[in-house]
Parts: structure tokens; sequence; C-alpha cells
């Protein structure tokens, strides 16, 4: 038998063993595809409700762009004083929660840049004014890169910062910033954005105070098979650190492919070392995923970056949630993705035509109720097979 073969097998036993940094490098080289993602399927059922798939009424707001880290796959961020830069009002990311309000949104994820004209208090204002307002939104805010920015430019330690966040109103903490937390790669792609062990740090230090986090991973900047696996157990290891502590951790693993469109990143490697990742190799990563992290309980697909039916076919393989509405997107789109807004319905009709039963959670993954599917929305195609 195939040593393939042998580390799916066990995967498939009641109590297997923990899968190796090394198992799961020769599954990404040698295991036949369909057999990997069946034996992904068959984890997910174990580890979650096998007939529901979950989604999250969200808005993305990004309160600002001006930014020093100058990533090579950004194309989002401006300079400091250029004129495309810009900072939101209060009024302005109030109206936008609104709108969220309105749809009976839970939850926005805020991000911006790094901005050194910004004191702390701009941040606790902010928090604060929209926890006062909007008392039923989750306000998950601000990147590890970000407050380890506003720690260097106010003077403080990135957990004060943390703790003055919470206290403020700051429920979580995005995912943001974590790319490829493996150095070799990290450094050549971001070398202002400071080596993982300082993403790992803040969200250490996230865990350690209670906010909710999400581990995110982004594929395709050359990177091999080995340095993918070394991301995953960078966040394996430090959710094992967290879960010891008796505190939750990582509510999720998600996982997308670097935009190459627009970006300083895809001109100047296209062709050599960033062949676009396409559906298969995507697939085989969130497989991958669903089999190593026996710690994290879902992972989330993406359909922003794949298109709505490579995500469904992710549901076949690993996935559990579908992702969120978002309302609006700036920074991925900016990278030249199309399609970067989905209503609750679509995101139903999604999980629906894919055969699951659709549930709407909180960014806890609390479950909440669902309303009924509206049956005149146009309905998507069935999931193509991947070629």
């Amino acid at each position: 038998m195939s040593r393939w073969k042998e580390i799916l097998e066990e995967q498939t036993r009641t109590n297997p063993s923990r899968l190796t940094v090394e198992e799961a490098i020769l599954l990404y080289d040698e295991a036949d595809f369909n057999a990997l993602r069946q034996t992904a399927l068959d984890k997910r059922r174990k580890m979650n409700n096998p007939s529901e798939v979950t989604y999250l009424i969200d808005r993305n707001i990004n309160y600002g762009n001006a930014c020093t880290i100058n990533c090579q796959f950004c194309s989002f961020y401006r300079a400091p004083g250029h004129e495309e830069a810009y900072l939101q009002s209060t009024e302005q990311i109030s109206a936008r929660v609104r709108e969220l309000e309105a749809i009976d949104g839970s939850r926005i994820l805020m991000q911006g840049g790094v901005d050194p004209n910004l004191p702390i208090e701009w941040y606790e204002d902010l928090l604060k004014y929209l926890r006062e307002n909007h008392p039923s939104i989750d306000l998950d805010c601000f990147s590890p890169i970000e407050i380890e920015g506003i720690a260097d430019v106010c003077g403080l330690s990135t957990n004060e910062v943390l703790q003055r966040f919470k206290q403020a109103g700051m429920h979580g903490l995005p995912g943001g910033g974590a790319e490829m937390l493996v150095d070799d790669v990290r450094l050549g792609v971001s070398p202002l954005k400071g080596s993982g062990e300082n993403w790992l740090k803040v969200m250490s230090e996230a865990h350690s105070i209670g906010l909710t986090t999400t581990a995110t991973n982004v594929i395709g900047f050359g990177e091999t098979n080995a340095h993918r696996v070394g991301h995953m157990e960078k966040v394996r290891q430090l959710q094992d650190r967290t879960n010891a502590e008796g505190n939750i951790g990582f509510t999720a693993f998600i996982a997308w492919t670097v935009q190459l469109e627009n970006n300083a990143f895809g001109r100047s490697k296209r062709g050599r070392l960033n062949q676009k990742v396409g559906p298969a190799e995507y697939l085989r990563h969130v497989a991958i995923s669903r089999l190593f992290f026996d710690n994290i309980d879902h992972i989330q697909a993406s359909w922003l970056t794949m298109g709505m039916d490579v995500a469904q076919l992710a549901l076949f393989g690993g996935a559990d949630d579908i992702g969120s509405t978002m309302m609006e997107e700036n920074v991925v789109s900016a990278a030249g993705t199309t399609k970067v807004l989905c209503t609750e319905e679509e995101l139903q009709h999604a999980i629906t035509r894919a055969g699951f039963k659709a549930i709407r959670r909180d960014s806890d993954y609390n479950l909440l109720e669902t309303p009924a599917l509206v049956e005149d929305v146009q309905t998507l195609p069935t999931p193509p097979p991947v070629q």
C-alpha cells in the first residue's frame, strides 16, 4: 500500500493519530485528489453537523488606507500623505454599520493600514462610539499588524493596546496579515511587516484576554508545499498552547489565494514564481487543512477569491462554513477580483444547491435564527467538476 493511502486510512479511524508535518507534506505531494477530499469530508462530518453549512451576515469596513508597510501584493494601501490616502470619520463608519443593522447583520470586520498619524485615542474613541451606538454588532477590528503599528506609534506594548481596545468595546481580532508565517516567504513579499512570530505573539495575547480570532493563510507566492504546511504548523502550535491555558483561541482557519492582477508582486513575478493557484490546488489545501487542524473547529471556504462554484466544492472537501456577505470590500477588489459582494440569499442558495442546510451564525460561531430561503432569487449552477 502506498504511504499516502496508509496516512489517509489512519485518519479515518475513530481516534486517529495527529497528522504530522511530514505526513501532511507527503499528502500534499502524492495523495490522490479525490481520496484526500473524501477523507477530509469524513473528518468534517465528525467535527461539525454533517448536514449544515454556516454563514455570517457582516460588513467589511476599511476605516483608512494610509499605510507604511508597503506589501508587494497589496493594491489597496497608499503612503501617508498621498493624494489618494483617506480616513473615514466616525459618522461615515457609523452610517455603514447602520446599513448592516438594516439587514440584520451581527459583525463588522474593520481594518485599515499602519498609519503613523493616528494616536491611540482615535481608535479608542471610535470603538466606544460604535459600542454605545451599535450594541448588537460585534466589533472585530485591527489585524495584528495594525496592533503592532499602533503600539509603536503610541509607545505601548501590544498587550497594552489590546487591553485598552477590549475595554473600549472591541470584540475580536481579524486574522489578516498572516499571509505566510514562514519567514523565508513572508519577508520576501512583505519585508516591513515583521516576522511571523510577531503575528503569533499578538494573537497569543489576544487569546489570553478572550478576544475572538481567526487564523488565515494566503497561498500563491511561489512557496513550496512544505512552506504551506509549515505555516499551518505554527498556527496549530499556538492553538495547542492557547487551549492548554483554557482559552478558545482560533475559531476557524481561512485560506485564500493571492490576487495578482493589479499589484507590484503580480507584475514583477508573473510567469515565474507565482503561477496562479487554480481550483484543484486550492481544494487540496482546504482538505489538508481540515485533516491537519484537529484543534480548530471550523474551516471556511473562500468564495471571494475562488468563486462561488469552487467554494461549493470546498464544502465536499473539508470546509463547513462558506464565509460572509461582506457588503463592502476594498482590498481584494483593488488587486483585480470582480465579485466582491454577496447577499444572504446568494449564500443560502449556494449552500442549499450543494445539498446542505444553510444556518446563519455570529462571529463566535453561535448559531442564529435563520430566515427562510427566498425562492425567487436566481439559483446558482450545480458545482462543476474540478479539472
